[in-house]
């Protein structure tokens, strides 16, 4: 009865992994060139609407882990999918720039329910071995969520650029209501607290476990400064590499719809190479060593300032794109393995999910300091140069992992 509950609960994680996925890409195929040529934000507004975003998740990353550790993951996980529901049907119903910022603080606070919740949930009900093959599994699920999600994207799109993220919008909000019926939640212990502890003493308490553990941890502290500096390079070129293409390139002057067959082409190219990678990942046993996994970790750190660099350089559309594509799989493959990475770290079950929301909570507080830093480049110099200042930005990761590397073997 124990195995059956497991296995249920495992394809669950998979079936969520797939869907939020195939939705969100559903959404992000079409979200930045609507941003840029319906709702026309200049650079400094692109990264303006990430750093809101990313405020948001600041702001409420830690107190929304841990309503999931003290009431409920499966409360916390539906919360976060209604909340971010809303707020892509505001973003697609109302193409204003004040609109558009109301909507990331929206998703914004949604995400931070579900960040952390997910993993905590899924190791708590099958143990955290079985969790780390699940995060590999659901990472190459969310990859075929994707494949299935950008033809799709550019199908609705290809007619009406804001149609994906109003239909997405609906179906995060029905994701939410299929959950409410069907995710157990049968091996989650709250922590237990008297009736004389009130929510934000038992935050204070979870919070001052972290930073403990953070003081007795030099590997913890390791992770939460490479997620810092990944943030403070990685909103700039969330937000700014299409105008960069735009701007570089012929496809400048294309029409709308032909610009979604186009972006939405890169989208589903990078689906494909990263699916393929995370297969063989999967059959691997990277993620049952330390070292191993900061090898990888590593490697993929040269990959992304190499072809940072090479985006930010290159004037021709294949140059363009094929860094493009080397970025974006390299960090798809990475996202997993750092969360196997904290997972591993983890001692007390019962603050997993805050972990989870403090390593959130730091890559918010790079991407808040550095989207206006390098909105402000893109704006005074070029788009080009901010995005080789976001190279550098990211190049002391290689450094720290290399650091690592060289403890792992002592």
């Amino acid at each position: 009865m124990f195995l059956n509950r497991t296995r249920d609960s495992y394809q669950l994680y998979i079936f969520i992994c797939f869907v939020s996925q195939l939705f969100f890409t559903y959404i992000f195929t079409v979200s930045l060139l609507y941003h840029v040529s319906v709702v026309k934000l200049d650079p400094l507004q692109l990264v303006l609407v990430g750093t809101v975003l990313e405020l948001s998740v600041f702001l409420f990353e830690i107190p929304t882990g841990v309503v999931s550790d003290l009431k409920s993951r499966k409360l916390s996980i539906i919360i976060g999918y209604f909340l971010i529901g809303i707020g892509f049907l505001l973003e697609g119903l109302f193409p204003y720039f004040s609109i558009v910022l109301l909507a990331q603080v929206a998703w914004g606070i949604g995400y931070t329910f579900t960040s952390g919740s997910q993993q905590a949930w899924i190791a708590d009900e099958i143990g955290e071995e079985k969790a780390s093959m699940a995060y590999l599994r659901g990472a190459k699920a969310g990859n075929l969520g994707q494949l299935v999600a950008i033809p799709l994207s550019i199908l609705t799109g290809y007619y009406m650029i804001n149609l994906p993220i109003i239909i997405g919008g609906l179906c995060m909000i029905g994701l939410a209501t299929i959950l409410i019926v069907f995710m157990k939640e049968e091996h989650f212990k709250p922590i237990e607290r008297t009736d004389r502890i009130t929510t934000f003493e038992a935050m204070k308490q979870n919070v001052s476990k972290i930073i403990l553990f953070s003081k007795t941890s030099f590997i913890l502290r390791m992770l939460f400064l490479i997620a810092l500096i990944i943030g403070f390079y990685s909103e700039g070129f969330d937000r700014l590499w299409l105008a960069h293409v735009l701007d570089t390139t012929f496809i400048s002057s294309l029409r709308n719809e032909q610009l979604v067959l186009l972006t939405g082409g890169f989208q589903l190219v990078v689906v494909l190479v990263s699916f393929i990678v995370l297969h063989f990942l999967n059959k691997s046993t990277i993620y049952q060593e330390l070292h191993r996994i900061y090898i990888a970790l590593f490697i993929g750190s040269i990959s992304l300032v190499i072809a940072l660099i090479g985006f930010a350089v290159s004037r021709y559309f294949i140059g363009l794109f094929i860094c493009y594509v080397f970025i974006q799989v390299s960090r798809k493959v990475m996202y997993p393995l750092e969360d196997i990475w904290l997972n591993k770290l983890i001692k007390d079950s019962s603050t997993r999910a805050t972990f989870f929301s403090v390593k959130g909570q730091v890559d918010a507080i790079g991407q808040i300091s550095g989207g206006p830093f390098i909105g402000y480049i893109a704006t005074s110099f070029t788009i080009r140069t901010a995005i080789i200042v976001s190279a550098i930005i990211l190049s002391p990761v290689l450094f720290l992992y290399r650091f690592l590397l060289r403890k792992a073997k002592g």
